[in-house]
């Protein structure tokens, strides 16, 4: 059953039922409540539940509540290091040797290339999330550190015998009221399916490279509709960034920011669309 359908049969469960759930149920209620999928938003009246090993069925509080603000390092390639107001720190697409990375709580990866991932992550990162899984299956992540909820959305990688299912993830972030998403080594368009389980990304980090993911047409075309209010550029070899930043269009401004990180919160989003490109990038 694919991820969007399964979310609303769990959303209905949880809501209508008076009865005990079974086990499958039960292990559905346990997945949290994101604020970044619009489908959440067409469930007028349904009562949310978050379950914890150790503690009572409660009414759940969206996992990304709160404010202050999220600071972004660009630590090289397509890894960004963030750090979120409670302190929790999360690299993407970890791979355990570039960049400026010291021990993150939460590690990303993909499979793409071993530029993007380690199979031998330091034993001190709390969560190593990989997007995809070694038995072919996809990767389900679904993880509330503190003050930040991360989860992911499957898609397929090129392979030596054409698409590989399910290789690589796009991973979402959801802290301080902030829908983040981390577009990792994409090589296909997204198909409405995939925009629905991403829901809205207020700031999205999307490679650049004009041809070893996609081409600079069908990346911005799926940057556009996005529609995210600041874009991260990542990943950047191959074709000149120029070429990228001419096709979003001028409904999107272009910041060259004199440093390797920034802050911001939901309250500081800029009123434009903005292309955010640091040093390093």
């Amino acid at each position: 059953m694919p991820r969007i359908h399964a979310f609303l049969l769990t959303l209905t469960l949880v809501a209508f039922s008076a009865s005990a759930p079974d086990p499958a149920s039960a292990q559905e209620t346990q997945r949290p409540f994101s604020q970044c999928l619009a489908v959440a938003q067409a469930l007028p009246g349904a009562t949310f539940a978050s379950y914890r090993p150790d503690e009572e069925m409660t009414e759940a509080k969206p996992a990304q509540a709160g404010t202050g603000e999220v600071e972004f390092m660009f630590a090289g390639h397509s890894t960004y290091v963030l750090t979120t107001p409670g302190g929790v720190t999360i690299a993407t697409d970890y791979n355990g040797w570039s960049g400026r990375v010291s021990i993150p709580r939460v590690v990303t990866m993909n499979k793409a290339h071993s530029s993007h991932f380690t199979l031998s992550p330091d034993e001190r990162i709390e969560h190593v999330l990989r997007g995809w899984n070694f038995d072919g299956t996809p990767a389900d992540h679904d993880v509330v550190v503190d003050d930040v909820y991360v989860r992911n959305v499957t898609t397929d990688i090129r392979g030596y015998g054409g698409m590989e299912a399910d290789g690589n993830s796009i991973f979402i972030f959801e802290v301080a009221d902030l829908c983040i998403g981390h577009l990792g080594h994409l090589h296909h368009p997204l198909e409405d399916d995939h925009f629905a389980e991403i829901g809205r990304l207020d700031i999205v980090m999307v490679p650049v490279d004009g041809g070893l993911t996609l081409s600079h047409e069908a990346m911005t075309g799926i940057a556009r509709r996005l529609q995210s209010s600041i874009l991260l550029p990542m990943h950047r070899r191959g074709s000149p960034i120029s070429s990228f930043i001419e096709r979003m269009g001028d409904k999107f401004t272009t910041d060259f920011v004199d440093s390797d990180s920034f802050t911001i919160s939901a309250r500081t989003l800029p009123r434009q669309p903005t292309i955010l490109i640091l040093n390093g990038v």
